[in-house]
């Protein structure tokens, strides 16, 4: 019995070393994350303004806006991840909701750049079946975007409501 117990003294021992140091591990990867995450963030922030700009003096000429409103929801987005950065590093867990949001986000951006490509592609009254194929399977993708969306939302609306405590 002796000798089984120096023996579980050592790999507990060993255990706590090795513990300490995936954490130390951890939280330099979340700091170093953190702040790439923040750069990304701050150069779209002037990279959408600088979009911005060029929407106000081409008098809110529409392609423009939509790139800026495009680059503005890509910031939101990797501000969000940033903050399930911030939420990971406080608590030790991953955080489902953040993730969802991220998701919505990307979700309605897409659809946003699927309308801008869409509207540039073909000339109206000039209907090839090139362009009809395009127009189907543009169709078919905003309807998963949709319905994507409506799960995305349905579930964060599941996860407050499971949060809150009963009355």
């Amino acid at each position: 019995m002796i000798g089984g117990e120096s023996t579980d003294k050592r790999s507990t021992r060993l255990g706590r070393l090795a513990d300490n140091a995936f954490l130390q591990i951890e939280i330099v990867a979340y700091v170093f994350l953190g702040v790439l995450l923040a750069i990304a963030a701050l150069l779209g922030m002037v990279g959408a303004g600088g979009l911005l700009l060029r929407t106000m003096i081409a008098h809110g000429e529409a392609d423009t806006l939509v790139l800026a409103i495009d680059r503005l929801l890509f910031v939101l987005m990797v501000v969000e991840i940033l903050h399930t950065v911030r939420v990971s590093f406080r608590s030790g867990t991953l955080v489902c909701e953040p993730f969802l949001v991220v998701g919505l986000i990307a979700s309605i951006r897409r659809v946003l750049v699927i309308t801008l490509e869409s509207s540039r592609v073909n000339e109206p009254g000039k209907w090839t079946p090139e362009s009809q194929a395009l127009l189907h399977s543009t169709m078919m993708e905003l309807l998963v975007l949709a319905v994507l969306i409506m799960v995305m939302v349905i579930s964060i609306y599941l996860l407050r409501r499971s949060r809150r405590p009963a009355p």
